[in-house]
Parts: structure tokens; sequence; C-alpha cells
């Protein structure tokens, strides 16, 4: 029986990187009230990481058509291509309407470089939540809008980014992939005091 247990948490701790951990409470700090410039500073943080490549690429438009971007793929800033083999998520968002995207993309990412990546109920973001092709006022004022960022409040898109598997594979992206910037916990801190000084949107 112990060495059953001792077994599944050594399992366990194998499966979940650090880098990917979820963001315990405890180890959360406390927000800080900042000045709207010091805030503003704290959500240009977020927004690196909202429109790098490992994010936008799935937070697309209504043609719900994944997107390669980015230096992983050989593209220069500002160059992009539509996910190859002409893939579409459908209206679904997970392509259930034509190949599910479980089809390719397993629960894990692929050992081999640039082998098709992986994460626990792989899918794009819903189409209201498009960070594709957007200014930083423009992702900053649909992160705000529960209606635009699936029902929830700043401290509930907090969480989800401390918690969520799929969120955290931006950070672990696999083989021949470059990560978003910073990390789960520090992404998570600058959210947070940008929350509790106010969410100041950017003039652009």
């Amino acid at each position: 029986m112990k060495t059953s247990l001792i077994i599944t948490a050594l399992t366990t701790f194998i499966l979940l990187p650090a880098s990917l951990a979820m963001t315990p409470e405890d180890e959360r700090s406390e927000p800080v009230v900042l000045s709207t410039e010091e805030a503003l500073t704290e959500w240009h943080k977020v927004f690196k990481v909202f429109s790098h490549p490992r994010c936008t690429n799935c937070h697309v438009p209504e043609d719900h058509r994944p997107r390669w971007s980015g230096p992983s793929f050989g593209l220069s800033e500002g160059e992009w291509a539509y996910h190859g083999m002409n893939i579409s998520s459908g209206e679904t968002r997970d392509g259930q309407d034509s190949i599910p995207c479980s089809a390719c993309h397993a629960e894990s990412n692929s050992e081999l470089p640039h082998g098709p990546p992986g994460a626990p109920h792989w899918k794009l973001a819903p189409v209201e939540m498009i960070w594709w092709d957007q200014s930083s006022a423009q992702i900053c004022a649909q992160i705000k809008d529960p209606a635009r960022n699936g029902g929830r409040t700043l401290q509930d898109v907090a969480d989800h980014i401390a918690h969520d598997a799929l969120v955290h594979w931006g950070w672990e992206p696999g083989p021949g992939r470059e990560p978003a910037p910073y990390s789960v916990a520090a992404t998570v801190t600058a959210f947070e005091n940008w929350a509790a000084s106010g969410a100041p949107c950017p003039a652009e």
C-alpha cells in the first residue's frame, strides 16, 4: 500500500513540471495598489503574454481557423499563415463539426521538435475572446467585459490564468516553440496588481 502511494505521488510530480504547476493560493502574493501609470505598466506585461503567438494563434475570429505565427514557424513579425491542412474548428471551436482537434492534439506535447502540441481540452478560445490582431486597448476592454470573457470577474480571470492547464501550455509549448514571456506566477501577479489598481486600459 505504501509503495503504491509513493509511486502515485512520484508520478503526479513527474507529470506536472514546476513551470506548469498550478499556483497555490498560499504562494500568491497580495495584490498591490499602484498608481495609474504603474498599473498600466503591469497591464503591458499581461498584454505581452496575451498578444504572444502562443495565445493569439488560438484566440481567433469567426472564421474558426487557428493561425501559425511567430519565429517557431520561421515567420517574421507580422507574417502568418492559417493552420496547415485547411483546419477549421467550426462553431464548436474544437473541430466536432469536421476533424476534432483531439485527432492530432493529445493531452500532452509530442516529444518531437515541432510535433503536435497538446494539453487537456485542446480547442480554440470562444470567438468573443478574440485576441488575434487586436490592440492592447481592445484586449484590455474585452478582458474586463463579462459578456466577452466567459462571464468572469477580474479575479475569476486571474484564477483562470493561475489554474487552467490549457492556459499553462503557453509557457511549456513543446520542443521547437518559443514560450510566452514571463511565467504563470509572474503573469498572475501583474494581472492582480493591475486589477487591484482600478484596471486602467491604455488609450490604444
